[in-house]
């Protein structure tokens, strides 16, 4: 545990180190010496030099030339590379309630633990999509991190959402939610998502999909309150 965290502590003062040299205009490449690079197949002792905030050289011994703002020394720790989660929900509202964290203090906590990159969930703003990432956008601008979006579809029209698919992929989403539960909420049809699913493949988008069958939890539900009596 101990070995754990100081490896964590490595990773994170780079990239802090990194930004900060970057914002003040000084030298700002960063030498991790002396480390255990743990890479996802096969770890090994080896220097790190960052410049400008990117991986640049991995090698046995990098020497620290002039340009080198600082040098940290890593003796006896892991240097790994930071966290990616692909699945947050910040600042999110959902059935009257809103997620505790925003995109600042999530972030913040992320990067305590090492994570260093998420993809969070857009949902759309009366039913446009295009509005709902503007609304995303305006959110994520208390970020201390890097983010990417995914966005939810929650109903569908046919010249309207395709339209807002294509222009949304052409700001850098990649990937469109699909919820097959939470009826009357965010749940599309089968009609729906299929025509979902051939829109993702006509623009080069990855379709994901929440499956379940809100009909039948819908039918449970029911069965529950009236039936059982159990609320």
């Amino acid at each position: 545990m101990k070995l754990c965290l100081r490896a964590l502590l490595v990773c994170l003062a780079a990239g802090f180190a990194a930004a900060e040299a970057q914002h003040h205009g000084v030298n700002n490449k960063l030498l991790i010496r002396g480390g255990t690079v743990v890479n996802a197949d096969r770890d090994f002792p080896a220097d790190v030099l960052i410049s400008d905030g990117k991986i640049v050289r991995v090698a046995e011994h990098i020497e620290a030339t002039a340009d080198v703002g600082r040098v940290i020394n890593a003796d006896g720790m892991y240097v790994m590379p930071g966290g990616i989660d692909p699945h947050t929900h910040l600042a999110m509202p959902f059935m009257g309630t809103e997620a505790a964290d925003d995109f600042r203090t999530g972030q913040e906590a992320a990067l305590a633990g090492g994570t260093t990159m998420h993809i969070d969930f857009v949902l759309p703003v009366n039913g446009s999509l295009v509005r709902g990432y503007e609304a995303w956008v305006e959110k994520a601008k208390l970020s201390v991190m890097d983010y990417g979006f995914h966005v939810a579809v929650d109903t569908w029209d046919e010249v309207i959402t395709p339209k807002e698919m294509e222009q949304l992929v052409s700001k850098g989403v990649n990937s469109f939610k699909f919820f097959l539960a939470y009826k009357g909420a965010l749940m599309v049809t089968d009609a729906q998502l299929i025509r979902g699913l051939k829109q993702c493949k006509d623009i080069g988008a990855i379709a994901m999909i929440h499956a379940e069958n809100g009909d039948a939890i819908e039918a449970w539900q029911d069965h529950v309150v009236r039936e059982l009596q159990i609320t």
